[in-house]
């Protein structure tokens, strides 16, 4: 097959140069085989690696070709859901290993990012979760609240700090989460690439798995150029998901977000945006998140077309957001402009599947997937070794396909049209 180009992106102009993944072209016999090349398959390989268990990964283009080379760049602490929500949904136990697994997943990947030296820019200023209305900020101030009675490093922050902080008036409450962070996506994932090779692990782009089927007591995968026979297999597809395991499609909307980049800004400008860098993402009905990277460049993100865009003039919308929030970006120069594609599950939690013997599959991350996907490698590397006697921080369920799934292009950008009204109406 033909690798297709990275979406146009900054991040595609600015990464670190990639770890050569060549194609596979010869048959191969494993332990385990991965099918996905985004963050959730490289952190697996990288952990069944450091254990000695050879793993091999199949991606069919380039690692972190999609939302994993193309997201935001947030590293955010938690679930979708409140704490006690978690709790109420999972039982006392499992939903506490939920919290503390979800929770601390930014450092997970931050003392990850520092014990390989990976180059990706990344910092650890935290995320702000802020509200422009009553309703969101009373719910995110019961979210803080159940997260201090946890003993968590979060803050609620009032108007004033929060003007200090952003540079804006707009919002009047928001928590504080000294966990969160940032980095430069691609980067991150070229660089984890590169961890999972020199620990052993074999990784191979342009090489998208065909087939799937049991041989015997092994699977076997039929690639373009070469078969692979692997014990056991792990399917790590996220927001590019097939129909390569029945019904699995169907259990996820794969929803583009889209961002768009400035120039460089002037550092009094930077300064008066968001002094402390921390990241943002808003609680509305459409999420609208932001940071300033350490180029000074402010990069907006939110839900866009449904499909895929090359020019910051796609998200026109996003545009006029930053202008709004901040009038001193009036005729700045908008560079980029680019999406991909992620996976939101009918539920907002991650799900995890074993719908045979020896098959695991992860998908899901509902736009938390820098820091929830990298820390999940370490918990189904950990599932693929001991097989159903070791239990991970996350609950494992049957494949369950979205009601009326063949629908959803008409219903999200329905969902997203009126969202973005419902906000501007502040309703």
């Amino acid at each position: 097959m033909t690798r297709l180009p990275l979406p146009p992106s900054l991040y595609a102009d600015t990464a670190v140069a990639p770890v050569a993944t060549p194609p596979l072209d010869t048959d191969k016999n494993v332990s385990v085989a991965i099918i996905g090349g985004g963050y959730t398959g490289l952190s697996t390989a990288l952990h069944l690696a450091e254990q000695g268990v050879d793993a091999l990964v199949l991606e069919a283009q380039e690692p972190g070709w999609g939302a994993s080379g193309n997201n935001g760049g947030h590293t955010n602490p938690g679930l979708k859901h409140d704490p006690d929500q978690i709790e109420a949904d999972f039982g006392a136990d499992l939903g506490r290993r939920m919290i503390a697994f979800s929770y601390g997943t930014t450092n997970f990947t931050h003392e990850l990012i520092r014990r390989y030296q990976i180059p990706c820019e990344a910092r650890q200023n935290g995320t702000l979760r802020a509200a422009y209305n009553e309703a969101s900020a009373a719910a995110i101030e019961k979210t803080a609240q159940q997260c201090i009675r946890r003993g968590m490093p979060v803050t609620s922050l009032n108007r004033e700090q929060l003007r200090e902080m952003t540079g804006s008036d707009r919002y009047i409450g928001a928590m504080l989460d000294a966990r969160g962070g940032d980095l430069h996506p691609l980067s991150y994932a070229r660089g984890l690439a590169r961890a999972a090779i020199s620990a052993g692990a074999k990784v191979h782009g342009e090489t998208p798995a065909l087939s799937l089927r049991r041989e015997g007591s092994r699977w076997r995968i039929e690639t373009p150029r070469a078969v692979v026979h692997a014990d056991k297999v792990l399917l790590a597809t996220n927001g590019f998901t097939d129909d390569l395991w029945p019904a699995l499609r169907r259990t996820i909307v794969p929803v583009f977000s889209s961002i768009a980049a400035t120039a460089p800004l002037s550092d009094a400008v930077a300064r008066a945006i968001m002094p402390t860098r921390p990241v943002l993402y808003e609680s509305g009905h459409i999420t609208v998140y932001y940071r300033i990277d350490q180029h000074n460049r402010l990069l907006m993100g939110g839900r866009g077309p449904m499909r895929w865009i090359k020019s910051p003039h796609d998200v026109a919308y996003l545009m006029r957001y930053a202008e709004r929030l901040w009038p001193q970006l009036r005729g700045v120069s908008w560079t980029h402009g680019w999406n991909s594609r992620l996976a939101i599950t009918g539920d907002h939690y991650p799900h995890v599947h074993e719908p045979a013997e020896n098959i695991l599959i992860s998908l899901g991350c509902n736009g938390r997937g820098v820091a929830l996907s990298t820390a999940m490698g370490a918990q189904l590397a950990r599932r693929l070794i001991g097989g159903a006697e070791a239990e991970i921080d996350m609950p494992i369920t049957g494949i369950k396909p979205i009601p009326m799934h063949a629908f959803w292009p008409v219903g999200v950008t329905t969902a997203v049209i009126a969202g973005r009204v419902r906000d501007r109406l502040g309703i």
